[in-house]
């Protein structure tokens, strides 16, 4: 199958990326992020997430980052709002584009939102409702649908099931994340199959994390079948709060390097990109894990 000519990239550094920091990152770097990251290229972020702040505390500054970032015309500041008092939050703070997650297994269903995968669909549906009466564009995502750290293997048909679920309660499109990052091209490729039979190859995106090194291979497993939305996350940051062992996000860096490489547009600039990738990794004290960080430091 020939790839596509470009892609839609969505990046999650703002939200996904620092929400499994030890520390709380200031606000201020949070908002400099995002505004360093449209000045990239990027007209897809996940910004912030409405949560409860002593579940993760990281995001407790939501409201803050949505009042005080400038809000590009032609850029998608989407936040994450697990439930109804989320939603009505972000609307409050101008949000226009919400994110809503489930579980492809049980067991990280109730470490994740204390709830079955179906409660927590159920907790979703009225989410959903106000949100497309609002006008406001909804993502659904599902989570550890490559693996789980408790239960292991996890079937792409539950997983497939789960997305026609977020579609039919009216989601506009679907991310798929390995969220532990034990994903192959052979296993991503039965995914996307199983999927497809209910959901266009265009609303549905891939979320790849690093751990095993195959977030490339599965994201080049993902354009061959002809998906053009991914995730990723600058400098790879990232892990998830809930899945022992997780490691960072498919660096965003690495991502646009391959499809420069491919000849397909991500919109992004990738000087600029790894110029923001050592900023953001200063600011947290550590290097970036992203190979093409590393490579290209000298050369900007």
């Amino acid at each position: 199958m020939s790839l596509p000519s470009q892609i839609r990239l969505w990046e999650a550094g703002p939200r996904d990326g620092l929400q499994n920091e030890k520390g709380v990152v200031p606000t201020d770097v949070k908002v400099e992020l995002i505004e360093r990251l449209v000045e990239c290229g990027a007209t897809y972020i996940e910004a912030t997430s409405f949560v409860s702040p002593k579940w993760v505390p990281q995001m407790g500054d939501a409201a803050d980052v949505m009042t005080r970032i400038s809000r590009k015309p032609g850029v998608t500041y989407q936040v994450l709002t697990p439930n109804e008092k989320g939603y009505d939050s972000a609307k409050q703070y101008g949000a226009r584009a919400i994110a809503v997650f489930a579980a492809a297994s049980e067991s990280f269903s109730q470490r994740n939102v204390n709830c079955s995968i179906e409660e927590s669909l159920e907790r979703f549906r009225p989410v959903v409702q106000k949100a497309k009466a609002d006008g406001v564009r909804v993502r659904g995502f599902v989570s550890v649908v490559l693996g789980c750290p408790f239960e292991g293997e996890v079937d792409p048909v539950k997983v497939a099931g789960i997305a026609k679920q977020l579609a039919e309660m009216g989601c506009d499109d679907i991310g798929l994340g390995d969220t532990i990052g034990t994903g192959t091209p052979g296993k991503t490729k039965r995914l996307i199959e199983e999927t497809a039979k209910f959901i266009p190859l265009d609303r549905i995106g891939m979320h790849f994390h690093d751990t095993y090194g195959q977030a490339l291979a599965n994201t080049y497993a993902a354009l061959e079948m002809g998906i053009t939305s991914h995730d990723a996350s600058v400098a790879g940051l990232g892990g998830c709060p809930y899945a022992p062992g997780a490691t960072g996000n498919l660096a965003t860096e690495d991502l646009v390097y391959m499809l420069e490489g491919l000849g397909i547009d991500s919109g992004f600039d990738l000087k600029q990109l790894v110029r923001t990738a050592w900023w953001i990794s200063e600011k947290l004290g550590r290097p970036p894990v992203s190979s093409v960080a590393k490579a290209l430091k000298s050369k900007i």
